[in-house]
């Protein structure tokens, strides 16, 4: 038997209502069932957001704990205007380091400079022209810094292009092999001796995990005859391994110590070229999960770690990710493969 009163009442359901007992209203106060169901849900809803949280931060892979500091050392960062590359100029600035951001297109690269000056406290940030898609501009590069600098600590070979159309660059190479292997190949022998000079230095090579679906064609290192982006993508990111890998045995003794890397999928410019080409539900499917993709910052983690890290100092030719050393694939480990590789190179430059 349920009791009255002026502000509430009762049916023959049960169920208590609001209002004046001669009046039932239409809105039923929750019974103890409904309360705990509505509690269960928000702790429910609050469950699967910290779970989402925790993946994202898991997916945002290690951090570079080092505190070293760069003063006095020159770093050089090729596609330092944009991207992991900006984030680690940001960085390395504001360890000391005077910092020359390499670039293309002059415009973005001296506004890029001016933040990564604002943001590190470091006026000495300065921008060079480079176009890894000419063999010239590249030499012309390297003639600039050897009469400019008096010394170079860090080579950052960490601009890219991917996934791009069947281009080539103006040397008459395949674009993807051209610029992220080639270009970076001839600038690092051509600043070997200021390397050298400088010891203990360091040559940080920007790979990817796509080096793991690579294979070196050299009966095609152009791709003429099968050209598919991401297959020439995966080429020139094994090259990057494998140019580490030599140019280590190479620089033995001499105080420049190399290293490659994995910087993680990260939301940048690099996939300019390969998302329009998507299909519109593919582009559906995938948007919802860039909120788990790492940012530039956090993708800078593994570059950065690469060119400070004290323990570093005796280490070179290996792979890492996420601030850890890691096993490159088979094909990445090919000390053959590696010297064929330079051999093959350094022809198609012009240094032999």
């Amino acid at each position: 038997m349920c009791s009255s009163s002026q502000y509430s009442g009762c049916n023959p359901d049960g169920k208590y209502y609001v209002g004046q007992t001669e009046h039932w209203q239409r809105q039923p106060l929750l019974t103890i069932a409904e309360s705990r169901m509505r509690w269960l849900t928000l702790a429910k809803v609050f469950q699967i957001g910290m779970g989402l949280v925790g993946v994202k931060k898991w997916m945002a892979g290690g951090v570079c704990c080092s505190k070293a500091r760069l003063d006095g050392k020159t770093v050089l960062i090729t596609g330092g205007n944009t991207g992991i590359g900006k984030e680690t100029a940001v960085d390395l600035a504001r360890r000391g380091a005077r910092v020359i951001l390499a670039c293309r297109d002059m415009d973005r690269a001296n506004k890029a400079a001016e933040d990564v000056r604002k943001r590190s406290g470091n006026d000495s940030v300065i921008v060079k022209k480079l176009d890894l898609a000419s063999l010239q501009s590249v030499r012309q590069l390297a003639k600039d810094i050897l009469a400019s600098e008096e010394r170079l600590d860090v080579l950052i070979n960490n601009a890219g292009i991917l996934s791009c159309p069947k281009w080539q660059t103006e040397d008459g190479f395949e674009m993807q092999f051209g610029v992220n292997h080639l270009g970076h190949f001839l600038l690092t022998n051509c600043l070997l001796d200021l390397l050298k000079k400088s010891a203990p230095s360091r040559v940080v090579n920007v790979s990817s995990l796509a080096h793991e679906r690579g294979q070196i064609d050299f009966n095609d290192i152009n791709q003429e005859k099968d050209y598919h982006p991401w297959k020439s993508y995966s080429q020139s990111k094994l090259a990057n391994v494998l140019f580490t890998r030599e140019l280590s045995n190479r620089l033995q003794g001499s105080g420049v110590t190399t290293y490659s890397l994995h910087p993680g999928v990260i939301r940048t410019e690099l996939g300019r070229h390969f998302w329009p080409t998507m299909p519109l539900w593919k582009r559906a499917v995938y948007t919802p999960l860039m909120f788990f993709i790492k940012s530039p910052t956090e993708g800078a983690q593994t570059t950065i770690y690469c060119a400070v890290e004290e323990s570093l100092q005796n280490e070179s030719g290996l792979y890492y990710s996420d601030c850890a050393p890691k096993t490159a694939a088979p094909q990445g480990l090919d000390d053959e493969a590696a010297k064929k590789l330079w051999d093959l190179s350094a022809s198609m430059v012009g240094l032999t």
